[in-house]
């Protein structure tokens, strides 16, 4: 998963790197968006903190990439994934999983929940995401269940990472 404190840093580098500057938490939470302007058409490889929506204003329509053949970091299959499995769409508790929640009420029966956000603040959402990941992906649950996200503005974004960090589980 993606690191978004310095704690981070140090828990994946230890003591291979002799300094980790902290200069706070980041503000977006999520990797950059990531475009192609090498053609005719603008293409967005991977959403991130620029949204689709705020792309077209400024510069017109947005594409899809025309095939599934990674171009940029972030495209595989699989990527940003817990160790735990991941399941999305979340309405209803499974036994041991802890909860990532984001509206006004949660399901009840889950081992712990952390909200990515109560308001459904797509933009707090994004800037929690990786490092509540972090908080629920350990052995005193069974897995981590995430309720739906929007599929609009960083939405869509937060989306592409889940969906990823669950596939990578599906495959392996």
């Amino acid at each position: 998963m993606s690191p978004t404190e310095a704690a981070h840093v140090a828990e994946e580098l230890g003591d291979r790197v002799a300094l980790i500057l902290d200069g706070g938490r980041t503000p977006v939470g999520l990797e950059s968006t990531v475009l192609d302007l090498s053609g005719e058409a603008l293409v967005l490889l991977r959403p991130g903190g620029v949204t689709s929506e705020q792309l077209t204003e400024l510069l017109g329509p947005v594409a899809v990439p025309a095939s599934a053949e990674p171009r940029s970091p972030g495209m595989l299959p699989s990527h940003y994934a817990p160790a735990l499995p991941l399941r999305l769409e979340a309405i209803e508790a499974h036994p041991g999983e802890a909860l990532l929640a984001f509206g006004l009420n949660a399901p009840p029966g889950f081992a712990e929940v952390l909200w990515l956000s109560r308001s459904g603040d797509l933009a707090e959402a994004a800037a929690n995401l990786f490092a509540m990941l972090r908080r629920l992906d350990r052995p005193a649950f069974a897995g981590i269940a995430v309720m739906p996200i929007p599929e609009h503005g960083l939405g869509r974004a937060i989306n592409d990472r889940l969906r990823r960090a669950a596939a990578a589980l599906r495959q392996g």
